[in-house]
């Protein structure tokens, strides 16, 4: 369903699109848009997330399957002048990972094939306060960098849960810190302004909830243990 509903985006600005960029009108739309203090909108997107593993001992990897996410959300932009804009994007992002253990991890202890697996959901409250440059104005196009800081709240981490991997949870923290870097394009098309864009997002701080044992399998090798994603959105203003 997602895939559909980027396809359609994609048909929806692609003839107009093509038009700005490989014709010679310079009809402007959405003349004056940028000449208003704040303005509003809302994003849908695909998001794929990764974990970073520092390690105690020179063990194998942790291999992490990243599967495809969701975004949706809200954008909120203060223009502070012609080249840089304020945002604030809260919104909400699903996803999943999943951790493979090599069986070094459990080297003189017993072991199932479905301890060598742990399934990461996550469903993110995400906040990000990003900060905008933009280049001039070409005809209907504009490029654009944008970077910042967000704070994130978890309410799949199990963070609360008194059961840990000995009782099959995998816990991560509630709340972490990101800064985040991208860039895209805005394309002024007759009713709206459509932005396609990518960004990288990387936490600040360690995402993983110790097992009780210190010397758990999956917990005791890991020394940090943090989030790192890539986003691609469409917005629509």
């Amino acid at each position: 369903m997602k895939y559909a509903l980027y396809l359609i985006c994609l048909l929806l600005v692609s003839q107009s699109v093509s038009a700005q960029l490989f014709s010679k009108e310079k009809i402007l739309n959405q003349e004056n848009f940028d000449k208003q203090r704040l303005t509003w909108g809302f994003f849908l997107g695909y998001n794929s997330y990764d974990f970073k593993f520092e390690y105690e001992q020179d063990l194998p990897d942790i291999l992490v399957e990243r599967t495809g996410g969701f975004n949706v959300g809200l954008i909120s932009d203060l223009r502070i002048n012609d080249y840089i804009n304020l945002r604030f994007e809260p919104g909400l992002i699903i996803t999943q990972r999943n951790l493979q253990y090599d069986p070094l991890y459990f080297q003189g202890q017993d072991f199932n094939d479905s301890d060598l697996l742990r399934e990461v959901k996550s469903t993110y409250i995400h906040f990000p306060l990003l900060v905008k440059f933009s280049t001039k104005r070409i005809n209907n196009f504009k490029p654009f960098i944008v970077g910042g800081f967000s704070t994130a709240l978890n309410l799949s981490s199990n963070q609360d849960n008194p059961e840990d991997n000995s009782g099959n949870e995998f816990r991560t923290k509630k709340n972490m810190l990101f800064y985040e870097l991208g860039f895209g394009i805005d394309f002024y098309l007759y009713w709206f302004k459509f932005t396609p864009s990518i960004r990288g997002v990387f936490a600040l701080n360690d995402e993983l909830i110790r097992d009780v044992d210190p010397n758990s399998p999956w917990t005791g090798n890991v020394q940090s243990m943090q989030t790192r994603g890539v986003f691609i959105n469409f917005t629509f203003q």
